[in-house]
């Protein structure tokens, strides 16, 4: 679960796609404006927006002055809120919630580490709001992490790895 965070390309789509639905607020962009600004395929895309749709995060209406729209400000709306209509939990242990995971002998507090790597990673994805990306000024506690050297590279890093031990 969280050895690496994984974000699916259809996650990463929803967002991006909000983002561009966030830069044009309160305007709308129709499906095939947003696919061509981001490089999503246009039918996955329509998939997404309908599934943002249905979570009631866009708005969608037809005509000349037709396309999706957020249907919140862009303020209100947190990267995590976005992540969830597409994945569910942000995350999760074998399908579980990690409050919902059970071990037995030694292993009884790795629950609670679980517990608390899901609340730093929601930390950061629930402060975070599409204005937020749109103005490129992430929250003070989110831009310090970013800040810190280690944050830009991953232990698989061959160079660094012997610092790590």
């Amino acid at each position: 679960m969280m050895g690496t965070v994984r974000i699916t390309a259809r996650v990463d789509y929803a967002v991006r796609a909000a983002v561009e639905l966030a830069a044009a607020a309160p305007g709308a962009l129709t499906c095939d404006r947003i696919a061509a600004a981001q490089g999503i395929p246009s039918r996955f895309l329509q998939s997404i927006l309908g599934d943002l749709q249905h979570a009631r995060l866009v708005t969608s209406q037809r005509g000349r002055e037709g396309g999706y729209r957020l249907a919140l400000p862009p303020a209100e709306v947190s990267i995590a809120r976005v992540m969830r209509v597409e994945q569910g939990f942000l995350a999760e242990v074998h399908g579980q919630r990690p409050e919902d995971v059970e071990y037995s002998g030694t292993a009884v507090p790795l629950a609670s580490v679980w517990v608390a790597a899901r609340e730093a990673y929601r930390r950061v994805l629930e402060r975070v709001t599409l204005a937020d990306v749109v103005a490129g000024e992430l929250p003070p506690e989110v831009a310090d992490l970013v800040a810190l050297e280690e944050a830009w590279r991953s232990f698989g890093d061959t160079a660094n790895s012997a610092e790590r031990r």
